[in-house]
């Protein structure tokens, strides 16, 4: 199912994506050395309820994870790049953490992942690897225009991506978002130009480029859920939810609460 939202259903959009920003901006702000995953997936379920929203995650049980997932948000931890169950794991100098999250406020979603460093940053690869996801996802953005094709999009993400020597998986990926949190159109990151759905005012899009250091092939945990690297190495994810406009794309997930 493809949605295109009304005036009146943009405007809760908005709401919403603030929502998630803000969510994710504080508890990027709280997260530190020892912060232990359970604790970050309270302080998500706390702020979400506090809200009056309601999560995306508690009940979501699709046929790639072992459901229902049970929780408020996604912490992947170094090599788990989508999914992340929260676990009892008191995170280290130095962990990259992934937070992503969605919420549905007033019957719409929306959806956002940040990726950062806890402590020190080390190594000096992971912030690179962070900023490439980052650059990705603007590429993405820039291309969103009334008219764009969805290959558009992911030409966009993908080539940052491969220039910046990633390789790229196309399992999993951007999509359309709105009264529920999945929706068609799939957003691979990576395709081609002018390839197909043609964007329209008022379709949301959940962009997210993800990358892992030196695979393309993931493996599920024994939790039945957190995607890791099949050989370990590290991973960054960025995801935004944006509006298409007739001018081009909003981006809906942008915190307004000041640093």
């Amino acid at each position: 199912m493809i949605e295109i939202l009304s005036l009146a259903e943009l405007v809760r959009a908005k709401d919403t994506g603030a929502l998630v920003a803000n969510i994710l901006h504080t508890l990027k702000g709280r997260t530190t050395v020892g912060t232990n995953l359970l604790d970050i997936d309270q302080w998500a379920k706390s702020m979400i309820l506090e809200a009056g929203a309601v999560s995306c995650y508690v009940d979501y049980a699709p046929s790639f994870g072992r459901g229902p997932f049970g929780h408020y948000i996604c912490t992947g931890v170094n090599d788990a790049v989508l999914h992340g169950l929260p676990r009892d794991y008191a995170l280290a100098d130095g962990d990259l953490l992934t937070l992503d999250l969605a919420v549905s406020l007033r019957g719409v979603a929306a959806d956002s992942a940040i990726s950062f460093i806890v402590g020190e940053a080390r190594p000096a690869g992971s912030v690179a690897m962070i900023e490439v996801t980052e650059r990705a996802l603007r590429a993405g953005i820039a291309a969103a225009r009334p008219g764009a094709r969805i290959g558009d999009l992911s030409y966009a993400i993908g080539s940052v991506l491969g220039e910046a020597g990633y390789p790229v998986n196309t399992e999993f990926g951007g999509h359309g978002i709105g009264s529920t949190m999945h929706q068609d159109p799939h957003v691979p990151n990576m395709g081609r130009l002018g390839r197909g759905y043609k964007l329209r005012p008022g379709l949301l899009l959940a962009l997210e480029p993800w990358v892992m250091a030196d695979t393309a092939e993931l493996v599920t945990d024994a939790d039945g859920w957190t995607l890791r690297s099949v050989t370990g190495c590290r991973t960054a994810h960025s995801e935004h939810t944006i509006a298409i406009t007739p001018d081009g794309a909003e981006i809906l997930t942008l915190p307004t609460l000041d640093s």
